[in-house]
Formats: C-alpha cells, sequence, structure tokens
C-alpha cells in the first residue's frame, strides 16, 4: 500500500523512515529540529521516496518504542517531549513517532553542542539553525520577546517616556466611544510602562527596551510604511505614494489615514 503524508497531519510535518539507521544522528536531527519548530511526526516503516508501508519486519513495536525513548533522552538536551504509538496500517505495523513543540529551546545533541546540532525545519528539511535563529531560539527558550530586551547603548530619558505616556492617554481617550469609556481611562505611570516591558530595571535603574525605541525614535533605516495607490493592476504609474517614519504609532495611524482617504 502506498500510504500519503496527507494521512498523518500536514506534508511538512511528516518524515518517513523505513528503519531507524544506523548512524542515529541521522534521526535525531529531525526529532530535534520538530521540538526547535513547530512539532511534525516521524513514522517508522515507510519508505520515504515512495511511500510504501513496509512494517517493522521482525521488530518488536513496544521493544524498538522503548529503544527510541531511550536514544532521544540519552542523546539529546535538553529533554523532548515525545509520544510514540504503534499502529497498523493494511496488516503492517508501524510506529508514529510524535515530537511535540519544545519550550526550552534550543534543543541539540550532547555530543555535537547546540553551534552544530541545534537542527529547525525549513521547508520540509531539518537543517543546522544558523546564527541569527540559534539567538531567536534561545530567546524563545528564555520566553523572551525582542521587543523587551534592553536597548544597549541608549539611556533612559524621563521627557521621551513623559511624552510617550501622554500620548498613549490621549490615544485611549480618542479611541473612546462614550463618556462612560473616557472616565475608565487613566494616566500612565512608568511603572506601568516596565509592566508592559517598554521599559525595564537594570541595576535599580529604568532603562529604554526596544519596544521603547520603537515607540519614541526608531531607527530610520529600518522601519519605515511605505504606502501606494497604483494606476490600474500592473504596478507601474503611480497615483499617489507616501513613505511614513518616526515613532511606529504614528506610522502604523498615518498608513491608516492613507488608506482611508483613497477608499472613501
Amino acid at each position: 500500500m502506498i500510504v500519503q503524508k496527507e494521512l498523518f497531519g500536514e506534508d511538512k510535518h511528516i518524515e518517513f523512515k523505513l528503519e531507524i539507521p544506523k548512524k542515529h544522528e541521522k534521526f535525531l536531527k529531525d526529532i530535534i529540529a520538530f521540538a526547535n519548530t513547530s512539532g511534525g511526526k516521524i513514522i517508522v516503516g515507510v519508505e520515504d521516496e515512495t511511500g510504501r508501508v513496509v512494517g517493522l519486519g521482525d521488530h518488536n513495536p513496544f521493544k524498538l518504542s522503548d529503544a527510541i525513548s531511550n536514544m532521544i533522552s540519552d542523546a539529546c538536551t535538553p529533554q523532548i517531549y515525545s509520544e510514540i504509538t504503534a499502529k497498523t496500517v493494511e496488516g503492517e505495523t508501524i510506529l508514529e513517532v510524535e515530537v511535540f513543540p519544545g519550550p526550552n529551546r534550543p534543543y541539540y545533541l550532547k555530543t555535537m553542542g547546540k553551534e552544530r546540532s541545534a537542527y529547525v525545519r525549513m521547508n520540509g528539511t531539518s537543517r543546522p539553525a544558523s546564527e541569527i535563529r540559534l539567538k531567536e531560539l534561545e530567546m524563545e527558550g528564555m520566553h523572551t520577546s525582542y521587543d523587551t530586551l534592553w536597548e544597549i547603548g541608549c539611556n533612559y530619558d524621563a521627557e521621551a517616556t513623559q511624552s510617550l505616556m501622554e500620548s498613549m492617554y490621549q490615544t485611549a481617550l480618542s479611541n473612546s466611544k462614550s463618556v462612560e469609556e473616557k472616565s475608565g481611562i487613566y494616566k500612565l505611570t512608568v511603572e506601568k510602562l516596565e509592566d508592559f516591558g517598554i521599559v525595564r530595571k537594570e541595576e535599580g535603574r529604568f532603562v529604554p527596551t526596544r519596544a521603547f525605541t520603537l515607540l519614541t525614535r526608531p531607527k530610520e533605516r529600518y522601519v519605515k510604511i511605505q504606502c501606494a495607490l497604483f494606476k490600474g493592476t500592473d504596478k507601474v504609474d503611480f497615483i499617489d505614494r507616501k513613505e511614513f517614519g518616526g515613532a511606529i504609532q504614528g506610522q502604523v495611524e498615518e498608513a491608516h489615514q492613507f488608506v482611508l482617504r483613497h477608499t472613501e
């Protein structure tokens, strides 16, 4: 029988293995990649290229399941969470190894280190994480987002902070639809900005985060919104075009107004 990957889920999250390779690293590479990305399944007992169900042969599915669990536990770090199930397809026994997205990233092989063996899924294949992706995995493992990181090299600016809090307060008021809603809006404090992750404390003093920079003085080279209205559908002749810079919340509002002007 030829089995389709779609029977087990999304194609990019499925790997077929005829058997466990003698070099376990080839098998563990996919395990790690699934844990470092969005999870997936490895189906043992199915030919990869043809999708033909071969089964496990003389292998006891329960012993093989234990061997796979031990292999993952012994070779990978941090611990990867998986669930192994024996299934019967057209009279043949196969193993479904489901790997769950891991919260303690990056996962990698103990013997090779994370720089060489923190694999990720890309276009349906397992590849070593790039230097940038590895840093992202480390941040994900610390449950830290980019915008809450300290903006190194920038000092806390009390005037800019006060201006931002006033701007946020006025925006909240303007978005209120009733007197009752307005009455429930209060001015922000620096402590509330800290709760939001816009500023943070380092060594007892406030410092700006990257979110603060985006909301007050973003790097113009990288943070811009470009809007354009074309004549026709070939995207050659412009009727109107604008580029918005500055604080990111202002950019969003200006882009919104641009769209409204040309759709009313």
